[in-house]
């Protein structure tokens, strides 16, 4: 046994490693992408695990769910969002089961560090009826993978293991076992499992909640389900939340407590603790899905349930020790000094010589003859062009919804209907919007910032980056007189902004395309 200090994302990425992994798969995402490449770099040269950025979520776990389907062990990551893009066939594999281990890790955002909203991924594992790991530390992120992807082959279902920014970007010891030899092939013969025609998939469904006892059995008696019996006042306590919840009390407290890691929620468990206590507080970084069961289960005659829904636990954001103390009704710490409020805010920027800067520049001077113009933006480095001083940009919503919102507002009669949109994103998500568009002859104008990465979560591959784009925009139908090239540099700003003129003057879909490789990606190849 060996010891590494590990991010938990790269606990999980080697706990994978360790089970046998012969895949990985996923789209780059903030706080999930280290997952991927810690995996891609440890195992670099072996041969032995394929790892190659996919175009979007959906994607990758269609190709997870194909190499489970070959009989090996495949690992698909992505934060939480992502999990939306991947839901149809996430839903769809729980119906279908699994041959070799398929795990998905999904890295939740409380407090939206970076991200849209901070929905909670144990909701998705409690829809789809499959079984959901929480762990708490960096240990548990490396075991847990282990027996997740064991579960996995024993029960034929993907399972969920699901983590949270603090711990996916906070380092710790790990210790390591030794690792396990890849499944040899054997693709499944079951085609009417795999094949979910009505009749075959009513059967499937059947078998899914035939399991449901035996996941709740194995909750019931998970070893990552701790319950300890004192006194009056009880906390139930979820992944991560469990540290700050020991960070707050000695050793000879009196509390009754249950530590959850392994889901579903374990009722009988949840019952004899409930039936202990007066007073129970419930603590869960994400949504309150553990306390609104229990107050589904046991109602509140007779037991005081606090947490997120009373306002013990505030209702949104991470949580903290600070934030658990307080809801445990001790005292603060004692602090050196009270933060200052007159500190000035740091947003974001884009990098100094950002070629978004300069697209954005002359996009703004282009449309200032326009009363109040409003652009559509999607999600990458660019986004942050909603900041001073450029403030070029007004919405962000989900990836690719800048064109298929633009879209919508030139349905609508609103003229001029722009789109901003990164390259990746644009492989993720906005070809399928630019082809309704093409065909039905929108007037809408797609500014595509062409940076040759995925820059904003550390210059990974872009799918459609130089010439590929180009082939990509032509074969969706643009026309190619209006597709045009522009390089956004200071020196060509007139000439960058008489195009978009020309653009925004003509009554048609068009595609412009802002190219000019990304500071950081040079930086990192030469390094």
């Amino acid at each position: 046994m060996q010891r590494e200090v590990l991010l938990g994302d790269e606990a999980v990425g080697l706990g994978a490693i360790h089970a046998g992994l012969s895949g990985v798969y996923g789209y780059p995402g903030t706080p999930s992408t280290e997952i991927f490449e810690f995996v891609e770099q440890r195992t670099a040269g072996s041969g032995g695990v394929h790892a190659f950025w996919s175009t979007n979520e959906k994607v990758a776990y269609e190709e997870a769910l194909g190499m489970s389907w070959a009989g090996k062990r495949a690992l698909v990551c992505m934060k939480h969002v992502g999990l939306n893009v991947a839901a149809d066939a996430f839903m769809n594999s729980a119906v279908t089961g699994t041959n070799g281990g398929l795990v998905l890790a999904v890295a939740d955002d409380p407090g939206m560090h970076s991200s849209q909203n901070e929905q909670d991924s144990r909701v998705y594992a409690q829809f789809a009826l499959i079984p959901c790991f929480e762990p708490r530390d960096q240990q548990e992120c490396y075991d847990m993978m282990i027996e997740a992807f064991d579960l996995s082959e024993e029960l034929a279902l993907p399972v969920m293991v699901r983590l949270v920014t603090r711990l996916a970007h906070s380092r710790s010891g790990v210790a390591t076992r030794e690792p396990r030899p890849q499944n040899a092939l054997h693709p499944t013969r079951e085609i009417r499992k795999w094949t979910l025609l009505p009749s075959n998939a009513r059967v499937q469904y059947r078998h899914l909640i035939d399991k449901q006892p035996e996941l709740l059995r194995r909750a019931e008696n998970s070893v990552h389900n701790r319950l300890t019996l004192a006194g009056r006042r009880g906390v139930i306590a979820c992944g991560i939340a469990n540290n700050y919840f020991l960070e707050n009390v000695d050793d000879g407290h009196d509390l009754s407590v249950l530590s959850l890691a392994q889901y579903p929620v374990p009722a009988g468990r949840i019952r004899r603790l409930v039936e202990h206590v007066d007073d129970l507080l419930v603590l869960e970084d994400g949504y309150p899905v553990v306390e609104n069961m229990v107050r589904g289960l046991f109602g509140l005659d007779g037991v005081r349930i606090r947490g997120r829904m009373t306002g013990e636990v505030p209702r949104t954001g991470e949580l903290n020790p600070d934030l658990v103390r307080s809801a445990l009704e001790l005292p603060p710490h004692a602090t050196a000094h009270q933060p200052s409020p007159s500190l000035a805010g740091r947003p974001p920027a884009l990098c100094k010589g950002c070629p978004h800067t300069d697209t954005f520049r002359a996009l703004n001077e282009a449309l200032s003859e326009f009363e109040n113009p409003q652009v559509f933006s999607d999600i990458g480095c660019y986004t942050l062009a909603a900041f001073p001083p450029l403030e070029a940009i007004h919405s962000c919503v989900a990836m690719g919804a800048s064109i298929g919102m633009a879209a919508g507002a030139a349905h609508a009669g609103y003229r001029p209907a722009v789109a901003a949109i990164g390259d990746s994103t644009f492989s993720h998500g906005g070809i399928t919007p630019l082809l309704s568009a093409v065909q039905q002859g929108v007037n809408l104008k797609v500014i595509v910032l062409d940076n040759g990465t995925v820059g904003m979560t550390g210059t990974q591959r872009s799918m459609s980056t130089g010439d590929a784009l180009d082939h990509i925009i032509l074969g969706a139908g643009v026309a190619p007189e209006h597709l045009r090239i522009i390089e956004p540099t200071p020196a060509n700003h007139a000439a960058n902004v008489q195009i978009l003129r020309d653009e925004l003057a003509w009554d048609g879909t068009s595609v412009i395309i802002a190219r000019r490789t990304c500071l950081e990606a040079i930086k990192r190849k030469a390094s």
